[in-house]
């Protein structure tokens, strides 16, 4: 039986920019966690330096909270630049999974703050102390305005690249204004109540542990997750197979396996053709799913498409 000779589309390298998309928005996270490190950094010295000074250990708790956001905003930096890195011999599809990574290492940190700060916050109950005064909840109303505009900026860069990472940063500012209303509240009535509402302030420390601890749950997770390569969302994968069974000579789509590496994808997808096409045209064809796959959806950095017959009505 003679072969089909109908042209099929030749293999075509997709139109992409000099640096990368994953390249980029690595880039683009890494800077966001470096903004977060010079905030927390200025936050924190403000924060503590405000609770000492002004008997609130609610304020002196946020600030001890701030403190380990530094240290998670580098280990973030850290995670990100890793993954930024080319493949190599040893790493053949990258280094993406060092940014789920540093999601799990800094929710467990936050958790372990939360834990740590809950005790605190118990012993500063049981102590009598000094009403907090009233230029604390000045400082707290800055703190929130800032965080707030800060976990927006970051919230919304996580959202557009898809990162785990960044999106752990982000909730880390959200966390951050919660803990601070939370002190608001706490402070303003240790300060209406007089005396024998002290510890509200205490109080109001020790409920924001709890969110802190509930955020830090949330965070690591999702980053579990990816860890395990969890499927990603079906959406993306009916997409996937959309654009494939669109390209011509594609008469099937069948398996289609999704990873994600980081703010990147790699794609398993079998794709049955015509069965009485020569190797090089099923090679063609091939080509053509993989670069519209590529070209319709830039974070899928990579696919790997197995040719399978199918006997032609």
């Amino acid at each position: 039986m003679a072969h089909s000779t109908k042209p099929f589309p030749s293999p075509t390298a997709p139109t992409a920019p000099t640096v990368s998309v994953s390249e980029a928005g690595y880039g683009v996270g890494a800077r966001l966690a470096l903004i977060g490190v010079a905030v927390n950094f200025c936050l924190a010295v403000i924060k503590i330096a405000a609770g000492l000074l002004g008997n609130c250990y609610a304020l002196i708790a946020d600030g001890i909270e701030s403190t380990l956001d530094i240290f998670s905003s580098l280990v973030i930096w850290f995670g990100l630049k890793v993954a930024a890195a080319p493949p190599d011999d040893e790493h053949p599809y990258g280094h993406g999974k060092a940014e789920p990574l540093a999601s799990v290492a800094v929710a467990l940190i936050v958790i372990a703050a939360a834990i740590g700060l809950a005790f605190q916050s118990i012993h500063e109950i049981i102590t009598p102390h000094h009403t907090p005064a009233t230029y604390t909840l000045a400082v707290l109303v800055g703190v929130i305005i800032i965080k707030e505009t800060l976990f927006r900026k970051v919230s919304g860069a996580a959202e557009q690249l898809g990162s785990t990472a960044v999106k752990t940063d982000a909730w880390h500012h959200r966390a951050d204004v919660v803990t601070s209303i939370g002190a608001f509240i706490g402070i303003s009535i240790a300060i209406l109540g007089g005396k024998g509402w002290e510890p509200a302030d205490d109080w109001a420390a020790l409920f924001t542990c709890t969110i802190i601890g509930f955020n830090g749950y949330k965070l690591l997770m999702p980053a579990l997750h990816e860890v395990m390569d969890t499927a990603p969302p079906k959406e993306l994968q009916t997409a996937v197979r959309t654009i494939a069974a669109g390209v011509p000579g594609v008469a099937d789509v069948e398996k289609c396996r999704i990873r994600k590496m980081g703010i990147a994808y790699y794609v398993d997808i079998h794709i049955g053709v015509d069965a009485n096409l020569t190797v090089r045209e099923g090679h063609e064809i091939s080509h053509a799913v993989k670069d519209a796959i590529r070209t319709v959806k830039p974070e899928i950095v990579d696919v790997l498409v197995h040719i399978e017959p199918v006997e032609p009505a």
